[in-house]
């Protein structure tokens, strides 16, 4: 194992962070949601009062950190949105390299992360779901230090780190639920896991402080100049804020069922317009190399817990599997693809997972996929990056299906 992963993990997050910051600013208008959360942003910083209130606070209140540090501007917007990206890598890489032990798969991951398409795209816009994955990402990351070496603080840190994750978007909520039941599994099956942390006792504690964390995250909303929050309203709009989540919208051009997403049946069009003097386009699309690959590495993931009992293929399997399952249950009225953002990232897990267990039949399968994704992703740069298109029929170039369109 590498003994000294802190100046590996420093070097991948500046070089994901380099990644994502070139040509941020483009283009210099609203993309996508950035014209519901860029306004809530902006309320948060004069306190002038609610927007936006179907989601919590804290995704917004870090858009309009990157407002203020480097101005209203859609580097500044966006800026926040990088480091959450590059933050999501480095956790993804520390998980990896925890869970296996090794740093072949832990870079492996790197890689297909950053070849993956989502991950690169939703760091360059300001939309909530990057910040609750880095959180996430975060939190998956200390819970696995937490089971190697113990000690109650870093259990305390991953309930807040989930707390934070739900305080940029509810769909982080049943993660610990997740944290709860993988803290028990794994001590029943390993008394030496998460030493000295007793379950009941840690289960208590990760419901206390995720919980306190995620009301916190409410603070700005106590000091706005048109209906603040109070203590005594702030329960109440927990249950306004589910009315909004749960409301019936009207159908919408690119929407889709969850069962699709693994498939790539219908990706979303973040942008395509003239834009800065030029056709542009930003299709939210995962790497079909990844995506489709690790449908199999899921498969044998959970074949490979069934044969061996393997914690670590179970660990991979469920993430993603829980991940999309929870889109059977929530009472959304519309799904889109970017919903799948966090399985899009989980399934890596689940191929470097694969790959490890079964390394002396795969050997160099990594660096294989790695060069077709690295191909797929050359070719979908222009429509991930808003580069300027030839005209405005140019997506035809990269439409594989009719429901791509």
């Amino acid at each position: 194992m590498l003994r000294r992963p802190l100046p590996l993990a420093i070097l991948i997050f500046a070089l994901a962070q380099a990644l994502f910051m070139i040509r941020l600013s483009v283009p210099h208008q609203f993309v996508f949601d950035e014209v519901h959360y860029v306004p809530a942003a902006r309320a948060l910083i004069t306190l002038a009062g609610p927007m936006n209130i179907e989601h919590p606070l804290l995704g917004k209140w870090l858009i309009s950190l990157g407002i203020r540090l480097f101005g209203d501007t859609p580097f500044g917007w966006r800026f926040p949105s990088t480091v959450a990206g590059s933050v999501t890598v480095v956790s993804l890489f520390a998980t990896v390299w925890l869970m296996t032990g090794r740093l072949r798969p832990a870079l492996v991951a790197v890689a297909l992360t950053l070849l993956g398409f989502t991950v690169y795209v939703q760091s360059r816009i300001a939309m909530l779901d990057g910040f609750m994955l880095a959180f996430l990402m975060a939190a998956i990351a200390m819970a696995a230090w937490t089971m190697r070496r113990g000690g109650w603080w870093r259990w305390t840190l991953v309930a807040v780190l989930l707390g934070c994750a739900v305080g940029c978007k509810w769909l982080a909520a049943p993660y610990i639920a997740f944290a709860a039941g993988a803290l028990v599994i794994l001590k029943r099956g390993d008394a030496r896991r998460f030493p000295g942390i007793r379950p009941l006792p840690a289960i208590a504690l990760l419901g206390a402080v995720s919980v306190a964390t995620y009301l916190a995250t409410f603070a700005p909303a106590f000091f706005y100049a048109s209906e603040p929050l109070t203590l005594a309203s702030l329960i109440p709009f927990q249950l306004t804020m589910y009315e909004r989540q749960t409301q019936v919208l009207p159908p919408h051009l690119y929407q889709s069922n969850w069962w699709t997403w693994p498939l790539l049946i219908r990706p979303i069009w973040y942008l395509y317009e003239p834009a800065d003097g030029a056709q542009r386009g930003i299709l939210f699309l995962g790497n079909p190399a990844i995506m489709w690959s690790g449908l199999v590495a899921v498969a044998a993931c959970w074949i490979g817990w069934v044969r061996s009992g393997s914690t670590r293929l179970f660990a991979a399997a469920w993430l993603w599997t829980g991940s999309l399952a929870l889109w059977a249950v929530i009472p959304k009225s519309l799904g889109f693809y970017y919903y799948y953002y966090p399985a899009s990232v989980f399934i890596v897990i689940a191929i470097v997972a694969a790959l490890d267990h079964w390394r002396e039949r795969t050997r160099n399968w990594d660096v294989a996929l790695i060069a077709v994704t690295a191909a797929l992703a050359i070719y979908f740069y222009p429509i991930l990056s808003a580069q300027a298109l030839p005209d405005a029929g140019a997506f035809r170039r990269w439409t594989w299906f009719t429901t791509w369109v």
